[in-house]
């Protein structure tokens, strides 16, 4: 009975802590309160914490270096050149068209909080974000020049910091909350003669539980103050908004589109860094690629710049995208590939595994391909000539194939609020590729594997044979 008296006196006295630990001062208006809720983001920072780096992410991305290298080395890829397209224009027309998709998806969630925003202003971000993207009218002056973005940058990179450390303070206080509601609620143990030992030991371990609670709640109310569960739905909206204005007029300065674009973000790239750095040929391709979305949609309504860009990225009748065979065939390329390396380790049952991932159109070309091609494969030279041929293709093939993975499994993590860590371009996958092309291509390594993997076979097979032979 004593010691169930006591563990009730603690449960009261940690209730009262779970009370009082944050009440410091005395409790304001209910007015008062009402506006605090709504102007603070509270359990949203989690959220926009995994706003925030994406943010971040798409800005690393339009550096010069990474500029430089989508111009000269991502569009001049063998097998983007081979499978999507050989001219430049299409190719950047691409690359820009996802970067603006990416920040236009985003937006939508910044245009969410901005609803909860008591500066109307801010509240109207989605509208002034569509006059901004059509016409480069900046009422709010939210685009900024390069020296002040960088701020901002490390603002938000500091805010996902406390963030996180704010969640993983409070995954540890669930932890301590747990393991005394354990303490409380677990069994007296029935050995009389060492009840009184065990009942010390057990109030002790309830009191430093309970004074660690208390710690990480102060902990837990300190973090809060640095992380973004305080900051207001105005603060912190107005910089998303910031970010985003920034990063559009950057992407239309890098890719040549700068009718009006704002003077507090000056071309400050150097020319190497510029996809397009003569004016003459700065909007070629966009106005080019606005032509044509126009004619394939066969409308003369005028649309808006996201949407051009949202069409630009839908992929052709004939490619890999529009038939969704792009990942399947992405998988195809990577496990040929393993099979091409190492043929002799292929069995039966992997070669079946495989030909049951073949779509009926590369079977029927696989077969007409296969006809008149003996049943032997004796010939070392021409094996080694598959091999020199197979490594070729694959040298431009597997890279989109891999790159298709990549950019698929990126795009998976983003429901866990986790953010690329590469820079892979939609057009440097297979996503655009020429859906003919490719197959043709496929067909071709599955010929070549076809002889080298039966080659393999019968090697091994006749130097089994002369080794179990009698020696004469």
């Amino acid at each position: 009975m004593v010691l169930e008296t006591w563990l009730f006196k603690v449960k009261k006295t940690i209730s009262h802590s779970f009370d009082s630990i944050h009440v410091t001062t005395p409790p304001p208006s209910k007015k008062s309160t009402c506006v605090t809720k709504r102007s603070k983001v509270g359990v949203l920072a989690f959220e926009i914490a995994g706003i925030m780096p994406k943010l971040t992410h798409m800005w690393r991305f339009l550096s010069d270096e990474n500029m430089d290298h989508l111009r000269n080395h991502s569009i001049c890829l063998e097998g983007v050149r081979k499978l999507v397209s050989n001219k430049d224009a299409f190719l950047l027309g691409l690359a820009c068209a996802e970067m603006v998709e990416n920040l236009r998806i985003v937006a939508l969630s910044v245009s969410r909080l901005s609803k909860r925003c008591e500066d109307l202003s801010l509240a109207g971000f989605e509208t002034t974000l569509d006059a901004f993207a059509n016409t480069g009218h900046d009422p709010c002056g939210w685009a900024l020049n390069l020296k002040d973005m960088e701020i901002k940058i490390k603002k938000m990179e500091r805010y996902v910091a406390t963030t996180a450390a704010l969640y993983r303070e409070m995954d540890e206080l669930t932890i301590i909350e747990n393991n005394i509601k354990k303490s409380l609620n677990s069994k007296k143990d029935h050995h009389h003669h060492d009840q009184e030992v065990i009942n010390t030991c057990k109030q002790q371990k309830i009191l430093d539980l309970q004074q660690k609670l208390i710690w990480q709640k102060q902990q837990i109310k300190y973090v809060k103050e640095k992380s973004l569960w305080n900051r207001s739905f105005d603060s912190i909206t107005s910089l998303l908004a910031t970010s985003i204005f920034t990063i559009l007029s950057r992407i239309k300065i890098v890719f040549g589109i700068t009718q009006n674009y704002p003077a507090s973000l000056p071309r400050s790239l150097s020319a190497s860094a510029t996809v397009y750095p003569s004016d003459q040929t700065s909007n070629s391709w966009h106005v080019s690629l606005i032509k044509s979305t126009k004619h394939q949609e066969n409308k003369e309504i005028s649309l808006g710049f996201f949407e051009i860009n949202s069409k630009i990225l839908k992929p052709l009748s004939n490619t890999l995208g529009a038939a969704a065979l792009a990942l399947h065939y992405a998988n195809l390329i990577i496990v040929m590939e393993k099979m091409i390396r190492s043929p002799q380790l292929v069995g039966l049952d992997a070669r079946d595994d495989l030909y049951s991932m073949l779509p009926n159109s590369i079977r029927s070309s696989l077969r007409g391909r296969l006809k008149g091609i003996g049943f032997t494969a004796t010939d070392p030279v021409l094996a080694g000539e598959w091999r020199e041929a197979l490594n070729k293709i694959l040298g431009w093939l597997s890279p989109l194939a891999h790159n298709m993975i990549k950019w698929q499994s990126e795009r998976s993590f983003e429901h866990q609020n986790r953010v690329p860590k590469t820079n892979v371009l939609l057009l440097k996958t297979l996503y655009f590729a020429n859906q003919e092309k490719t197959e043709a291509a496929i067909a071709e390594l599955l010929v070549g594997l076809n002889y080298i993997w039966r080659f393999e076979r019968e090697m091994n097979a006749k130097a089994l044979f002369n080794c179990s032979s009698p020696v004469k």
